[in-house]
């Protein structure tokens, strides 16, 4: 079965449903049906929607599924936040950089050993120092 297109394939413009028919029993529906937000986006980006929601909107965690920076993932989610129809929220200023849990693991486990200050694991779980 074909997926739903959201967008005409010639012009762009939106489509709308005038039939729907049921697989089991045959039978059809005539009318003009909205076509939902998600129905509405490209295959790729339904692909991302899905990995995003697959890891619980852990943008890190997307960004190593698809092999993306977490920069690029937050790029992509504000496309797909605007193909949607919305308009993404302001971005926070102090948000926090985000790092691996493997890294953070082992910032904690230097400043444990005493290998680094507790102002530097700050800074670097900060993301302000490499």
């Amino acid at each position: 079965m074909n997926p739903i297109f959201g967008k005409c394939p010639v012009c762009g413009e939106e489509l709308r449903v005038t039939k729907m028919e049921c697989r089991s029993c045959g039978t059809e529906i005539g009318g003009q049906f909205a076509i939902t937000r998600l129905a509405r986006l490209s295959a790729s980006d339904v692909e991302f929607v899905e990995t995003f929601i697959k890891n619980r909107g852990n943008a890190y965690k997307v960004g190593e599924e698809l092999e993306m920076p977490y920069s690029s993932v937050r790029a992509r989610l504000t496309e797909i936040i605007r193909a949607m129809g919305y308009e993404p929220g302001a971005e926070p200023k102090d948000e926090p950089i985000a790092i691996s849990p493997e890294k953070r693991k082992t910032i904690l486990q230097d400043l444990a050993r005493g290998k680094i200050s507790a102002d530097d694991a700050v800074r670097f779980l900060q993301g302000e120092a490499e």
